[in-house]
């Protein structure tokens, strides 16, 4: 059982790492300021001295200085590196860091893609500290999986219900969620966009990353935080401020 577990585990990590070398390649990276999370980010960097941020890639939502960045693409950690980012290869279930090193930790579109998310949350409350924050966001309810899921390498939507469950066991709670996310509401322009990162995949991160992305990041609206857990009805995907207990 171990054995297969490893095994897919492997087998998820080369399906990541295809798709996000490919698309960081020839992407450049954007500023965290141009993000609607860095209004809440200012607000909680203010607040947090010790800063990781886990597979950023190429978007990272924390200050480039004084943050620490793990991911496991070469050309992410390449682009972070060659603007002055403290940038270390590694994952997330397996983090190189000892308990309760950090005040703040932002692993945003990421525990979906692990094979042990439980693994991952444990590693996640293991490095931080007590009363520290941690930003994370995931895709929402099994019922809407699609074709992107499955392309990008997605192990799972989840319950709303179950990753406020998973997160208590690991001892965070709630404090504020917001809608987040910037995946097209059309079922034809996803269809379109698979379309081409299936047949012409190369295309289509250019485009992605010189058209698509640019508009994405103009068409963003500000978070809308409320406290605790949203109504997370016809939510694709959700923005979580917790607290470590």
């Amino acid at each position: 059982m171990q054995a297969l577990s490893q095994a897919r585990e492997a087998g998820l990590s080369e399906t990541n790492r295809r798709f996000y070398d490919g698309l960081w390649a020839g992407a450049r990276l954007v500023e965290p300021q141009r993000f609607n999370t860095w209004p809440l980010v200012s607000e909680l960097c203010a607040q947090s001295g010790r800063r990781l941020e886990i597979a950023p890639g190429l978007r990272p939502r924390l200050p480039l200085q004084d943050t620490v960045f793990l991911d496991l693409s070469a050309p992410a950690l390449h682009g972070l590196r060659t603007r002055g980012a403290h940038a270390m290869r590694g994952s997330i279930g397996a983090l190189p860091f000892a308990a309760r090193s950090f005040d703040l930790v932002c692993a945003f579109d990421i525990v979906e893609h692990v094979a042990d998310d439980d693994g991952a949350f444990s590693e996640l409350a293991r490095v931080t500290a007590p009363d520290a924050t941690l930003l994370l966001s995931v895709p929402l309810h099994p019922q809407a999986w699609n074709a992107f899921d499955e392309f990008v390498g997605h192990c799972r939507r989840y319950e709303p219900a179950a990753i406020v469950s998973s997160l208590a066991t690991h001892g965070f709670r709630i404090d504020r969620s917001a809608v987040y996310g910037m995946q097209p509401g059309s079922s034809v322009l996803l269809d379109l966009g698979m379309w081409f990162l299936r047949r012409h995949p190369r295309t289509a991160m250019t485009w992605y990353n010189r058209m698509l992305m640019p508009i994405g990041l103009r068409a963003q609206k500000p978070l809308r935080l409320v406290d605790g857990m949203i109504d997370a009805h016809g939510v694709d995907e959700v923005l979580l401020v917790c607290r470590k207990g």
